[in-house]
């Protein structure tokens, strides 16, 4: 019974190794083209699917009381998606008169103009008993 209490625990991890050891045995089923077409579920199902799960999981009053901080959430946004990636572009401006190669600052420019990885961090805070 020990072992049965065990693998409900660790149920995740059981099913990463099984999906690795799947993967590793037969390959063809994950390339594109294949049956699971990874082009269209990894892209567009996978990731719907992570946040409307994120979704059902918020309390009503949560949501509602999130929802009057709008201040925050505008300095987040403005942060994030305009502060940063134009703190990076002058960075990179200036590290562009430096003999670093061009296409490893164009790759910075790129990493750095990117959101953070939402679905991520919503599965790790999860992870954690985390507030989302």
């Amino acid at each position: 019974m020990r072992l049965l209490e065990r693998m409900r625990k660790e149920w995740f991890m059981i099913g990463i190794v099984l999906a690795i050891a799947g993967a590793k045995l037969e390959p063809s089923i994950g390339v594109n083209g294949g049956p699971l077409k990874p082009e269209i579920t990894v892209s567009y199902i996978a990731v719907a699917t992570i946040f409307f799960n994120s979704g059902l999981s918020l309390k009503t009053e949560e949501l509602t009381s999130a929802l009057v901080h709008v201040r925050l959430h505008l300095f987040i946004q403005i942060f994030t998606l305009a502060f940063f990636p134009a703190t990076i572009w002058l960075f990179l401006q200036l590290l562009s008169i430096t003999p670093i190669n061009e296409w490893l600052l164009k790759g910075l420019q790129t990493v750095g103009c990117m959101p953070p990885p939402v679905s991520s961090a919503v599965i790790l805070t999860k992870a954690v008993g985390g507030n989302e």
